[in-house]
């Protein structure tokens, strides 16, 4: 019998086959199967708008809150009746906060999966994306704090009217529990505006960055984001 045609050769050959099937091209790169695939640039432009706007929200809310907000409340003579109208503001808002803490977490966490992934960054863009990875960690846990003591606050009185000198400040008699839980609340606003301050200019550097990018990088997906 012919050695083409001996069933010791046909197996090896069909063996050899099946192996150069399973093993694919030898380029050095995984099979196209493995990988994830990127978002549509409509996809990646509606996360990059609703982060930018979740963020604009968050910033945008403390300052109002913090700088006319609280200071305006004193045009008002009862006390009671300031406390229940700043808690009552902030109860509104919280919805506000919420959609745009939500907004800036899945819309970074979004971008570092894929097309701000550290292997598509050069190594100053790395930095500033480590950055703004701690930065989006602690304005959600300030944002979140803030929250829950915000609630607790507006809680020790019926309908949040506890008595305040000012937005920032309890009344004298307002008593030692409520004046506890308003200085965490100030320090955790403060805390919250400086983060989100500090989050807005990595945001900016990152973006000039990527826009300062030779065209040819920024065009080839490989070797740079889109």
């Amino acid at each position: 019998m012919p050695a083409s045609t001996s069933p010791t050769c046909s197996r090896a050959s069909a063996c050899a086959a099946a192996h150069s099937r399973l093993a694919g091209p030898r380029s050095g790169y995984a099979p196209s199967m493995s990988t994830i695939p990127a978002p549509s640039v409509s996809l990646s432009q509606a996360g990059r708008a609703a982060h930018d706007l979740g963020l604009a929200g968050l910033l945008g809310g403390n300052l109002f809150g913090r700088l006319a907000l609280h200071p305006s409340v004193t045009a008002i003579s009862d006390q009671s009746e300031r406390g229940k109208v700043v808690n009552a503001a902030w109860r509104r808002y919280g919805v506000v906060n919420s959609i745009s803490l939500l907004a800036v977490g899945t819309g970074w966490l979004g971008a570092r999966a894929n097309e701000a992934a550290d292997r598509r960054l050069s190594p100053q863009e790395r930095r500033l994306a480590r950055a703004k990875d701690v930065l989006v960690g602690v304005v959600a846990a300030t944002g979140l704090a803030s929250a829950v003591q915000g609630v607790r606050f507006a809680s020790l009185a019926p309908e949040g009217a506890v008595a305040l000198r000012d937005g920032d400040h309890v009344a004298a008699d307002a008593g030692d529990d409520a004046r506890r839980v308003k200085r965490r609340l100030n320090a955790l606003g403060a805390a919250s505006l400086a983060a989100e301050a500090a989050l807005v200019a990595v945001n900016a550097a990152l973006n000039q960055r990527s826009f300062r990018r030779p065209p040819a990088r920024r065009l080839l997906p490989r070797f740079g984001r889109v």
